[in-house]
């Protein structure tokens, strides 16, 4: 099938999750792929053409007609604090629709739920191999940074390292503010930071203000979907839209990391010091 590894990775990682939280009992949870044709007259919102459908069933409570034209609206969750923000099911959403794909959710309450992923199929190897090359070619330039993402939820921390991963950089993992303070303090150098806003004990704007004290020189980006950031935070913060994409993270690298006159890049180390790639 046409999808980044990673990506599809995390998906499933997401549905799989999911899937046994709605199985507080216990119960099964089938895992799937079947290759599916759709024609033109086939009534289907997809192209005509060969695809890959993964499907992730489950055995647990299921939902309601209400709660299921919810389920894939970002932030919008039936667990309780603490237990997810409600962001995997709109990521994986996204990453159907760049690919060309759908994702569909059936469900009926007491009687569990399927979620079904469709992705293009690969025709064959070579043009997925010179896909790959391309993707190589473009990050021939790219410095790779070390960067520190920070937040309370797994999957959605997951996500971000893997897209980081993905892009060619190194991704750290922190599940709070706290945690990531004493990462920084113990290694040479980190080249930035993206930390969620909402977190318990310690929020992005506070962790952020404790890195500017020991490290001014290191950016700091807050990823949120709230709208209620401080207006000064707002102005001075970089600000990466919750759920965010891996074009969006990457733009937002592109940005906050550019390009110098020679060609290469200026980066600022925890230490303060620049130096140009």
């Amino acid at each position: 099938m046409l999808g980044d590894a990673n990506q599809l990775e995390m998906i499933l990682l997401n549905l799989a999750v999911n899937a046994r939280d709605a199985m507080p009992n216990g119960g099964q949870i089938v895992i799937a792929t079947q290759e599916k044709v759709l024609r033109n007259d086939d009534g289907n919102r997809l192209k005509p053409g060969t695809y890959i459908c993964l499907t992730v069933q489950d055995t647990g409570e299921g939902m309601d007609e209400a709660t299921l034209q919810r389920a894939m609206e970002p932030f919008f969750t039936t667990k309780g604090p603490g237990k997810g923000t409600g962001l995997g099911l709109s990521m994986v959403h996204g990453v159907a629709e760049q690919s060309g794909g759908w994702f569909t959710l059936r469900s009926r309450e007491g009687e569990g739920t399927t979620a079904e992923l469709w992705l293009p199929a690969a025709e064959k190897q070579g043009p997925a191999v010179a896909r790959s090359e391309q993707a190589n070619e473009a990050r021939v330039d790219r410095v790779p940074l070390v960067v520190l993402a920070v937040d309370d939820d797994g999957l959605v921390l997951t996500n971000t390292v893997a897209m980081l991963d993905d892009l060619g950089h190194t991704g750290i993992a922190a599940s709070s503010g706290k945690e990531a303070l004493e990462i920084l303090r113990q290694r040479d150098s980190v080249d930035l930071v993206i930390t969620d806003y909402a977190m318990p004990q310690m929020t992005g704007l506070q962790l952020a203000d404790a890195i500017k004290r020991e490290w001014p020189e290191l950016p700091v980006i807050i990823a949120t979907g709230f709208a209620e950031m401080e207006s000064e935070a707002q102005s001075i913060l970089p600000k990466l839209a919750k759920p965010f994409t891996e074009a969006d993270l990457l733009k937002e690298l592109e940005r906050i990391v550019p390009r110098g006159r020679d060609g290469g890049r200026v980066l600022k180390f925890r230490s303060g010091a620049s130096s140009t790639i």
